[in-house]
């Protein structure tokens, strides 16, 4: 849960120096004088059970919260990321895509979510990449991506330096910020519709400043100024500290009940560790600057002229991206198609991979139709003209 993320980080450190200074208060002890006018140290046991269990916690949590906080796996999900080629970016940086699948095959287009990478898409990959060539990437800054600047307009850009490198038609497909960028993409270059784009698919994801369509919505307004962006600046300003209590975080396992906010009741432990695992690898000062960045977007203008085939899907339990927010983007897309998935949250796509895939395979398999994709061009030269 984004905006949580630097707050639960800070606390899981301050819980850390509670712990220390309790022991060494204990160590020290107080000295005070007997009646025979001997002196003795005095320690108060509960400081030591306390700071105890505060710094083993600090230092062994992340184990019990995996067996508490998640299932069992029956399908793990693996960190191994290797290979894929690297491409230059609208801005010079160097961009990290990866294919699957038959290279004449209809092509997908995956964009991921903030604070993760390429890998999220495995279960996708895996079940798509059969009947298409599946691609994925490394957002700016992310994964094995470097980054000038982060923003949602130069995600787009990159997007569109993608499309011209694959050169074939695509389907996109993008998760919450990668859904962001999609709409972004047409929102600063709309003739990027005439580009091979065969159709759209927005998963979880959101058509504004993803504060106004999180859960306690005007808590998080409330609390944007004066507490979420002046941490998030204190992560880029301070960055090794930063790094070192996104660590300690993640070993006191605080950064995987921040991840774990974002599921449902289907998680499985790979899931959330991976899930952990990618937001603590990742550079703490370029999700801060994402998380800025998104509180500065919106692009609801956009969706009215959104020409291609489109489908939304949402998860029911969504926390991050209120179901209500794909709705929204279902009504105002012209045409567009809408799907919700029961019990999951925002990492619905993990929680219920073959559920959502299998959606995105329809539909990929409905856009790459010969027809569809003559009735595809029509509708964009027809837009065009308008």
């Amino acid at each position: 849960m984004t905006p949580l993320r630097p707050l639960i980080s800070l606390i899981s450190t301050l819980i850390l120096i509670a712990s220390i200074y309790l022991l060494w208060t204990w160590y020290r002890g107080e000295v005070i004088q007997r009646p025979d006018a001997t002196f003795e140290v005095h320690r108060e046991a509960w400081m030591l059970w306390v700071g105890g269990i505060l710094l083993a916690g600090s230092f062994l949590g992340r184990w019990p919260l995996m067996f508490l906080l998640a299932r069992p796996d029956t399908d793990p999900m693996l960190k191994d990321g290797n290979g894929g080629e690297v491409i230059t970016g609208a801005d010079g940086e160097k961009l990290q895509i990866y294919s699957h699948g038959p290279a004449g095959a209809p092509t997908i287009l995956m964009t991921h979510g903030w604070s993760l990478d390429h890998t999220v898409w495995q279960y996708a990959v895996r079940d798509l990449s059969k009947e298409f060539r599946v691609v994925t990437w490394d957002l700016p800054g992310l994964g094995r991506s470097s980054a000038h600047k982060v923003s949602l307009s130069n995600m787009a850009a990159n997007l569109q330096v993608i499309l011209s490198h694959l050169r074939q038609p695509v389907l996109l497909v993008g998760h919450s910020i990668g859904g962001m960028a999609i709409q972004t993409l047409f929102r600063d270059h709309p003739d990027a519709q005439r580009q091979a784009i065969a159709g759209v698919v927005l998963v979880n994801t959101t058509y504004t400043n993803p504060l106004r369509t999180i859960i306690l919505s005007p808590l998080f307004r409330l609390l944007r100024w004066p507490l979420l962006e002046p941490l998030l600046w204190l992560q880029i300003i301070l960055k090794p500290l930063a790094w070192l209590m996104s660590w300690q975080s993640y070993i006191s396992g605080s950064t995987h009940l921040t991840a774990r906010l974002g599921y449902g009741a289907l998680v499985t432990r790979s899931q959330l560790e991976h899930t952990a695992w990618l937001m603590t690898t990742n550079s703490p000062s370029v999700q801060a600057r994402g998380d800025l960045a998104m509180f500065r977007w919106d692009a609801t203008e956009a969706l009215a002229g959104i020409s291609l085939p489109t489908l939304v899907l949402a998860g029911e339990a969504d926390v991050v991206t209120k179901p209500s927010a794909s709705r929204h983007i279902a009504e105002a897309v012209p045409g567009a198609s809408l799907k919700t998935f029961e019990h999951v949250n925002h990492m619905g796509f993990l929680e219920k991979s073959q559920a959502y895939n299998l959606a995105v395979r329809d539909f990929a398999n409905e856009v790459f139709a010969p027809s569809k994709v003559g009735l595809s061009a029509s509708r964009r030269e027809a837009a065009n003209d308008s």
